[in-house]
C-alpha cells in the first residue's frame, strides 16, 4: 500500500477543518470541523500503523483512543452550545464575548471629573 494516497487525503481533510474553524461563526459547523481535523489524523494513525506492519497495532489503539475522546468532546461542546443558546438566543462565536450572565451589563469604570462650579 502506498502512503502517499491516505496521507494527502488527510491533509486535505484536515486543510478542510482548519478552514471551518477559522472561517465560520457558528459554533456547531466549528466542532464538526474540530471532528475533521481529528478523523484526519485517525487516518493518519492507521495509515502509518498499516505501512509500519506494527506487530501490537499501536495506531489502530490510539484511533480508538481518539475517538473516544472526540465523542467525549462533541458531547460536552453540544451541551454547552445548548446552554449557551438556551441563554444568549445565539450560537453565533463572533457575538459571544463575555462569559457569565447575559442580563448583568458590564459597565464602563466613570470618569473622574471635577464637582460643577470648580475648577480641577
Amino acid at each position: 500500500m502506498h502512503l502517499v494516497y491516505p496521507a494527502v487525503l488527510a491533509a486535505l481533510l484536515f486543510s478542510v477543518g482548519v478552514y471551518g474553524v477559522l472561517a465560520r461563526r457558528n459554533v456547531v459547523l466549528v466542532l464538526m470541523s474540530v471532528e475533521l481535523m481529528l478523523n484526519a489524523v485517525n487516518l493518519n494513525l492507521v495509515a502509518f500503523d498499516a505501512w509500519l506492519r506494527d506487530a501490537l497495532h499501536a495506531g489502530q489503539a490510539l484511533t480508538l483512543f481518539t475517538i473516544t475522546v472526540a465523542a467525549a468532546e462533541i458531547g460536552l461542546g453540544l451541551a454547552v452550545v445548548l446552554l449557551v443558546f438556551r441563554t444568549r438566543g445565539t450560537a453565533d462565536v463572533d457575538r459571544l464575548t463575555a462569559l457569565g450572565d447575559p442580563s448583568e451589563a458590564v459597565e464602563e469604570p466613570a470618569v473622574a471629573t471635577a464637582p460643577e462650579g470648580r475648577a480641577a
